[in-house]
């Protein structure tokens, strides 16, 4: 009865894209889609998988390491295995499609791993250890994919799979990500075409205004959920839609299409779970988690990493308790995706409206300052504004130029882990991050691309020599933030849906005390976000009380100690957190 229940519920889904007069037939096509995805399955799916206090998604790209003779896929399952087995319990594989740039998101094949990385069942031996996350690239293809080939070659097939814009409208109101132009000229056999790539001329935007668009788009959806992929998230996916006259993004078609998204997965795969990347202001951001059982079941929480960003450049806690502080879900069916570093850069638009511009300012003279660059949007007003920081996290914290001790720099980023982790939701870890990595200039300089400089790609037997030296960089950050993730997974009230209350500990500390869902467990997190030791007094005597991360415990005390950046999580005999 479920079932039939869900199924017609997808069916109706696309009734608020399409006119009635389609309505029929887009049904039936997509009751095809379902039953073919179905039937390929080698045994049902009953129920989806929950998310523990022991889950965290390492973020890395497919080739990240690599040594002679062997597929780079191979090599990070071999790597992955040896390094990371029961301290991650899932990957995320940045786009490892043939592509033609933009490092991976202007997919040529949705279906095809690039040979370059390997193959399918390199993909299979990883799901065999870690829970997979794959990249649906769904706003837009690579101008080499067949779809826009044939385009470009006037079948009609796919005449209408692309936006082509007529005369010359006003398109002031269109939100541009980059400064880069709207509209790319291309010849076709019917004359000079004016097509959307809201990225790059390489990028071409797809049509959802042709059904066949999305159908197609589902369909490789539940492909991906064949091939072993528990988590998808939706690239850019807040730019789906167009509607000439509007500002093109977060548009009602838009969440309507992930809603019907999320329809055909929890008929044919409840356990998969939709994350979208959208790199806006907070309250557009968490719009996606729609009702809290409509849309995504989580959201990349954008805001944190410029907030950790200005709280460690300043030694002030206040603006990020305060934002933590007003943190809500619509349900508690949802969660953040929890981020301090990616493939991308520091985005600065989610900041706004939570430091000020003289703060925001500040990040980007610090970038500059650290050796990193910035990138830029276009405004409608036809100026520009800093987008994103686009500089290695570690740096970001730490001017590598710097003669500050190498342990107070380390000191400085765990303090910023320690504080992501904390937080309710899922963690996710970009793999220069969890290796210590620094900046890699040179890049810029080979590619033109500035966010190369957080994208390096690493020899494996280097890597294995750091990683073997105790006192290298590398080993150092990989070993404390493995005790970082071996600490949250000990305790359930670290679990991704658990609660959280910011704490006042004056401006120098961020605290926040975590409870397991069931409210039966509890944890005091401080963290020492100053150059400078605190105190933080507690309210409360406890008969015992340890911390987390040092195993450290105490009998009868009314104050605890904080070194310059360290981090306490505070756990009672009783299982609850202290009083401050």
């Amino acid at each position: 009865m479920r079932e039939h229940e869900d199924k017609k519920a997808t069916q109706d889904g696309s009734a608020l894209l399409y006119s009635e007069d389609r309505e029929s037939d887009i049904r039936s096509r997509l009751a095809h889609v379902l039953d073919d995805f179905k039937a390929q399955r080698s045994a049902p799916i009953t129920g989806g998988y929950s998310l523990t206090e022991r889950d965290s998604i390492l973020i890395t790209y497919g080739d990240m390491v690599s040594e002679t003779g062997i597929p780079p896929l191979a090599t990070l399952h071999d790597f992955l295995v040896v390094h990371l087995d029961g301290i991650v319990s899932a990957v995320h594989l940045l786009p490892f499609f043939p592509y033609s740039s933009d490092d991976g998101f202007a997919v040529i094949d949705y279906r095809r791993v690039d040979p370059q990385f390997g193959t399918w069942d390199d993909i299979r031996q990883l799901r065999l250890r870690f829970r997979l996350m794959f990249d649906a690239v769904i706003n837009h293809v690579s101008a080499q994919s067949k779809w826009f080939q044939d385009f470009l070659r006037g079948d009609p097939a796919y005449q209408d799979w692309f936006i082509v814009v007529e005369d010359q409208p006003d398109l002031s109101q269109v939100t541009r990500p980059r400064a880069l132009p709207l509209l790319t000229h291309f010849d076709t056999p019917f004359g000079g075409k004016a097509v959307w790539t809201t990225f790059s001329a390489d990028q071409i935007d797809l049509n959802y205004r042709n059904p066949d668009v999305l159908l197609e788009v589902i369909d490789t959806l539940l492909f991906y959920v064949s091939q072993g992929a528990e988590f998808i998230r939706l690239d850019a996916i807040a730019y789906l839609w167009k509607e000439i006259g509007t500002s093109c993004i977060h548009l009602p078609q838009t969440h309507r299409i992930i809603q019907l998204l999320r329809l055909v997965l929890n008929e044919a795969a409840p356990h998969v779970k939709l994350i979208t990347e959208t790199n806006v202001p907070h309250q557009d951001n968490v719009s996606y988690l729609g009702d809290g059982c409509n849309e995504a079941q989580l959201v990349y929480n954008f805001a944190l990493p410029p907030l950790v960003m200005h709280t460690l450049r300043t030694g002030d806690a206040r603006a990020i308790s305060k934002w933590a502080a007003s943190l809500s879900l619509p349900s508690d069916r949802v969660c953040f995706f929890n981020f301090l570093a990616s493939h991308d850069g520091i985005g600065l638009n989610p900041a706004r409206g939570i430091l000020t511009d003289t703060d925001i300012d500040a990040l980007v003279e610090q970038a500059f300052a650290h050796g990193g660059h910035v990138s830029y949007k276009h405004n409608s007003d036809g100026s520009q504004s800093a987008y994103e920081l686009n500089i290695n996290y570690f740096d970001a914290l730490s001017d590598p130029a710097g003669r500050e001790p190498l342990t107070t720099q380390v000191d400085r980023f765990i303090a910023a882990q320690a504080i992501m982790l904390a937080l309710a939701g899922l963690p996710g870890i970009y793999f220069h991050s969890l290796f210590g990595s620094r900046g890699w200039p040179e890049g810029v300089m080979l590619t033109g691309q500035k966010r190369a400089i957080n994208r390096q790609k690493l020899d494996r037997i280097e890597l294995e020599r750091e990683l073997s030296d105790p006192s290298s960089l590398r080993r150092i950050v990989f070993d404390r933030y493995c005790h970082l993730l071996k600490a949250r997974a000990s305790s359930s009230t670290f679990h991704p849906y658990g609660s959280q209350r910011v704490i006042d500990c004056g401006k120098s500390v961020f605290a926040v005390l975590r409870s397991s869902p069931t409210g039966d467990d509890q944890v005091l997190c401080l963290h020492n976000i100053s150059d400078k030791p605190q105190a933080v007094r507690l309210s409360d005597r406890h008969a015992s009380l340890t911390d987390l991360l040092t195993q450290q415990t105490w009998r009868n005390v009314q104050s605890i100690e904080l070194a310059p950046y360290q981090a306490r999580w505070l756990r009672t005999e009783e299982g609850h957190g202290s009083r401050v």
